[in-house]
């Protein structure tokens, strides 16, 4: 196994389990609000930081499935720039590794 392939293994995990942080983080906030703001919400640095972090395809699902931060235009515009940045990184990674 070369050193690009081990990359791109640790790569993909890290994406996997920013993905499932992000989308339990959202699905939690939603719960949150909707029980009428009782307990402390997730500031919006830290869902926005998830997706830079590597969570951007989770916080678009999360996004979705709880119906959460929808119509906030730089939520979308954060999450779908770093989303394609770290999808261009997975394609460099694949191409280097074969």
């Amino acid at each position: 196994m070369t050193y690009n392939s081990v990359l791109l293994i640790i790569y993909i995990a890290w994406l996997v389990i920013m993905s499932l942080a992000a989308i339990v983080l959202y699905s939690k906030d939603k719960a949150i609000a909707k029980s009428n703001g009782s307990g402390m919400r997730i500031q919006e640095k830290t869902l926005l930081s998830v997706g830079v972090l590597g969570g951007a395809i989770g916080s678009f699902f999360g996004r979705l499935l709880a119906h959460h931060k929808t119509d906030k235009t730089y939520f979308s515009i954060v999450i779908y720039l770093s989303m394609l940045l770290q999808i261009g990184a997975l394609v460099v990674l694949i191409v280097m590794a074969v």
